[in-house]
């Protein structure tokens, strides 16, 4: 018996975040639709409401960082978002999707070369997850790492050149797979999101 598939259409900021989520419904049992945004935050909230309208004939996850817009996550998603169609899953990151990654300690800090207990256990808390991140890439033995992690002395760049690859790097390895299934484990907001999507899949499923 083939077991019905719910096809979930994707609104990201960018291509770390594509690559993040989509392990995320692969986790819920979920499939990867067409992928929209990509152009950052603003781009993407501009056009929510239009995607919204969409949702209402299929099923949508839309995801953005919370950043420091706000103190609470729910607040933000409320004001943003009061009237969301049955169809759109639209959850937030706290405060950066960085912090998704940070809370599957054991796997990153094997990918970054570093103890896991330089992570900090509650990356949902850090004021600025992808700086966090980048610090931890500082200690890092290996010298490519760093290069392309870090941002260079004097360009003015927040990241290294390499920063998006080394995530997706990270996130697709085999050898140190990012874990959805670990990370819950140690970051509320992806525990909601999690949540929120097995409960869209119960609900179109059904």
């Amino acid at each position: 018996m083939i077991l019905p598939t719910l096809v979930v259409n994707l609104l990201v900021e960018g291509d770390t975040d594509e690559v993040i989520i989509r392990r995320v419904l692969e986790y819920v049992g979920l499939e990867c639709g067409t992928v929209y945004g990509k152009h950052g935050k603003s781009d993407l909230l501009k056009r929510l409401p239009n995607y919204n309208q969409a949702a209402r004939f299929g099923a949508w996850l839309a995801v953005v960082d919370l950043d420091r817009d706000t103190l609470y996550a729910s607040d933000f998603v409320h004001n943003t978002l009061p009237e969301p169609m049955s169809g759109m899953c639209f959850r937030v990151a706290v405060r950066a999707i960085e912090s998704w990654l940070l809370a599957d300690a054991e796997h990153l800090a094997a990918y970054l070369g570093i103890s896991p207990t330089k992570i900090p256990p509650n990356p949902d808390l850090e004021v600025d997850p992808k700086t966090t991140l980048i610090n931890l890439a500082r200690l890092s033995h290996r010298k490519a790492l760093r290069q392309e992690i870090v941002p260079r002395q004097g360009s003015g760049g927040r990241v290294g050149p390499g920063y998006t690859a080394r995530l997706i790097e990270f996130v697709l390895s085999s050898d140190y797979t990012w874990r959805p299934e670990v990370a819950i484990q140690h970051s509320e907001s992806l525990k909601r999101c999690v949540t929120a999507l097995q409960k869209l899949k119960n609900q179109r499923l059904s």
